[in-house]
């Protein structure tokens, strides 16, 4: 297991960004960012707008590595600005498109099914800044299922991959 660290969490409870993004961004709170998630197996994160929404199981719980934010575009860019709800800081998440992923902030192992990219729509450019959605291309973080119950808290964590065939974890 390699050492990670969970930086930010962000539960949604509503859609925020709907609409043109040349209409600019809607009226409503704007930090939906939280202490704890819980998620649920195969449905979600609990209080999300996705939770157990049958269209989004395979892409319930959204994860994205801090290291790709474009922060020469969006200096302050954030889980508020990307919209997705686990940010990593130690782990290139992009790269586990396919694979089944265990992570653990203390309060026992989450595995999820890393199903595909989470690819970076118009609104980027404007909550993160002009040309942040080019720049997100193929590093926009993945769309995930959750395997198991469990509870991620912000802070350290340990992150590795299931290999399937053995059913053991590997760093």
């Amino acid at each position: 297991m390699n050492e990670v660290e969970v930086v930010q969490l962000l539960v949604s409870p509503v859609h925020r960004l709907a609409g043109r993004p040349s209409a600019g961004l809607p009226d409503g709170p704007v930090d939906d960012r939280v202490d704890a998630v819980r998620l649920r197996r195969g449905l979600g994160i609990v209080g999300d707008r996705y939770f157990g929404r049958p269209a989004h199981r395979d892409a319930s719980v959204t994860l994205m590595s801090e290291e790709n934010l474009p922060r020469e575009i969006g200096p302050d860019a954030d889980l508020r600005h990307t919209r997705r709800n686990v940010l990593l800081r130690g782990v290139d998440i992009d790269a586990y498109v396919g694979s089944t992923v265990v992570l653990d902030t203390g309060q026992g192992p989450v595995v999820l099914a890393v199903n595909r990219p989470a690819r970076p729509c118009a609104w980027m450019d404007v909550t993160v800044g002009p040309g942040a959605r080019r720049t997100l291309r193929d590093r926009g973080g993945v769309r995930c299922t959750p395997l198991s119950d469990g509870v991620l808290i912000l802070g350290p964590a340990t992150f590795g991959t299931v290999d399937a065939d053995a059913a053991a974890v590997r760093p």
